[in-house]
């Protein structure tokens, strides 16, 4: 019974070290800026639907729009 209760001891001893959410709200934050901005600008309806797209994909327009700045 000693053992089992050293392992369970052990284990809790670990921590967890690793992101705890900032790059996930960094990133939600992100995408409503984007949203507010292109339904801002969108004159029709499916403009607004597709602006909300483009706000949820915004790091890939982003990405794209640099490597072909930088002819890669």
């Amino acid at each position: 019974m000693a053992k089992e209760e050293e392992k369970v001891v052990n284990v809790t001893k670990w921590k967890y070290i690793g992101s705890k959410g900032e790059p996930g709200a960094l990133y939600g934050l992100g995408v409503i800026g984007v949203a507010v901005y292109y339904l801002q600008h969108a004159t029709t309806f499916w403009m607004g639907i597709l602006g909300i797209g483009k706000a949820i994909f915004w790091p890939a327009f982003l990405m794209y729009h640099i490597f072909e700045m930088l002819k890669m």
